[in-house]
């Protein structure tokens, strides 16, 4: 059967228009809601044809970088991301990296581990009542004994996202999306057999009281005691999982 290919020419020129567009756009020289020219006008100054402007497009749209509307006001305008939005392609692109193998486990829990220590530290010094109140709700949450895995690794993501917002850093909790919605799942599928769940909550208070007294230091030893026995969680499951395959 023959396979039909799309001509590569044409792909190739219109990621280049593409590239050069979002350059544009991430360098500033088309701020948000500016309105781009007309697909007859783009295609005159880059001496292509529509079609190829379009395909120029519609990758730029599927980044998100570009919106179109239509009526006598309409045309294309770069686009304004939300955080909401931003974080959702970072998160994204963070699942589908570590289902890749691009990151592996030790990585994985040497970046969380400092990145939250940064987060505690701040934290001690900037939470709120309400960040301690959002921690202590999910310790209840996680004190259930008929919790199931899932619930239990859901109120653990929902713990230490509080404690990311409480560092009152938005570039912190922006890039610690990556980490709490999409790493820390992660870890949590391969070690939920082998972690204690009651030792997981009391580690848990350790850090909500220690933050509760706005010690940075007990809340640096605290988040480390943590990460320190996920990591030992993790070697575990590792060892178990090259057991299987070698036995398989």
């Amino acid at each position: 059967m023959a396979i039909k290919y799309a001509p590569v020419m044409t792909q190739s020129v219109a990621k280049q228009i593409a590239d050069q567009i979002e350059e544009s756009i991430v360098d500033g020289r088309l701020k948000a809601d500016d309105r781009l020219p007309t697909e007859h006008e783009l295609a005159e100054q880059f001496t292509v044809s529509r079609p190829t402007i379009r395909e120029a497009l519609k990758r730029l749209a599927a980044q998100n970088l570009i919106r179109s509307r239509r009526g006598p006001t309409g045309g294309t305008f770069v686009n304004r991301p939300s955080e909401e939005e931003a974080r959702h392609n970072l998160t994204s692109a963070t699942t589908l990296l570590v289902s890749l193998g691009e990151f592996d486990l030790p990585q994985i829990a040497e970046a969380r581990h400092e990145l939250e220590l940064l987060c505690g530290k701040l934290a001690a010094d900037r939470r709120h009542d309400h960040h301690l109140d959002a921690m202590a709700a999910e310790i209840v949450v996680q004190k259930k004994p008929d919790l199931s895995d899932e619930e239990f690794c859901s109120a653990d993501v929902r713990f230490h996202r509080a404690l990311v917002d409480a560092s009152g850093n938005p570039v912190l909790r922006f890039l610690m999306c990556a980490v709490i919605e999409a790493l820390q799942p992660v870890e949590n599928m391969l070690i939920f057999r082998f972690r204690d769940r009651q030792k997981i909550v009391r580690q848990h208070e350790k850090i909500l009281r220690a933050l509760k007294a706005r010690d940075r230091e007990k809340t640096e030893k605290a988040i480390t005691e943590q990460m320190n026995y996920l990591r030992q969680q993790f070697a575990k499951a590792e060892e178990a999982w090259r057991m299987r395959h070698e036995v398989g």
